[in-house]
């Protein structure tokens, strides 16, 4: 699997992120990390990172995690974010990363998608301050995965 080609095709698939400035910087199976920079266009009343920029940061993650598990199957599946919680621990006052890593048994979802033809699970995200390291927000997403090359009745 192609992460680097992933990688290019979901940035460029969710022109939301990319407004906010976000960037994907790595994928891997079932983790990636992404980065929201400090910009005027991003700030909020109190000068420092809007809190939607920081859900967005997050879901771009969180949707990297979940596309590094699914890599050889992204032709065939249609993930959605079923739910998301995000818990703002920080003011963000700088860039900021965030790190996402999906839940569960990888070959086990995988197993699930196969079998079911559907299958839901968290991914968790954690949101730094780039510079520091400090944890400025906490969030859960949870996928919902369903492989369209499935009849219909079957997933």
């Amino acid at each position: 699997m192609n992460f680097e080609a992933i990688l290019a095709r979901l940035a460029a698939g969710v022109p939301f992120a990319a407004h906010c400035g976000v960037s994907l910087d790595r994928l891997d199976r079932g983790s990636a990390t992404a980065t929201l920079p400090f910009r005027q266009a991003g700030l909020n009343h109190i000068g420092t990172q809007h809190a939607a920029a920081l859900f967005a940061v997050g879901e771009a993650a969180s949707g990297a995690a979940m596309a590094g598990l699914f890599a050889d199957l992204l032709g065939a599946v249609r993930p959605v974010a079923g739910e998301a919680t995000i818990r703002y621990l920080k003011p963000a006052k700088g860039n900021v990363r965030a790190e996402a890593t999906t839940e569960g048994d990888p070959e086990g979802l995988l197993r699930s998608l196969r079998d079911d033809g559907r299958v839901a699970f968290p991914v968790t995200v954690e949101l730094l301050d780039s510079e520091s390291g400090e944890k400025l927000a906490e969030m859960t997403v949870r996928w919902h995965v369903t492989d369209m090359s499935k009849p219909k009745e079957a997933r």
